[in-house]
């Protein structure tokens, strides 16, 4: 353990105090429990192509040609009121259904977010 950033002046001069991190510059203390990502926080699961957080009912636009069975649906194909999978089906993130071709899953990788 080295050195950590001051969360309240950001003085890059903290040090370990025996079980709290101290502030040489403000007297600020912090514990090592506040430096961990919090229980609360939600990890960014579900991104689109161009890293952007995918929510249930979003809208998204397709980036690339993709199969669906012997028809193709073109890039730039509208899906609209996606719904996010907590179990991935065949590392599909997305259920949606996309007009002329019915229910489908997608991957997050081949979508993007639209505004």
């Amino acid at each position: 353990m080295d050195s950590q950033v001051c969360k309240k002046c950001q003085s890059p001069y903290g040090y370990f105090d025996g079980n709290i991190w101290t502030c040489p510059e403000c007297f600020h203390e912090w514990s090592d429990q506040s430096t961990m990502v919090s229980e609360t926080e939600v990890p960014q699961k579900f991104l689109d192509s161009n890293g952007n957080q995918l929510s249930d009912g979003d809208s998204v636009t397709t980036i690339k040609n993709l199969k669906a069975g012997k028809d193709t649906i073109k890039a730039g194909t509208k899906v609209k009121n996606i719904k996010l999978l907590e179990e991935p089906v065949n590392d599909h993130d997305i259920s949606c259904k996309i007009a002329g071709f019915g229910h489908m899953y997608l991957k997050c990788s081949v979508v993007k977010k639209q505004n």
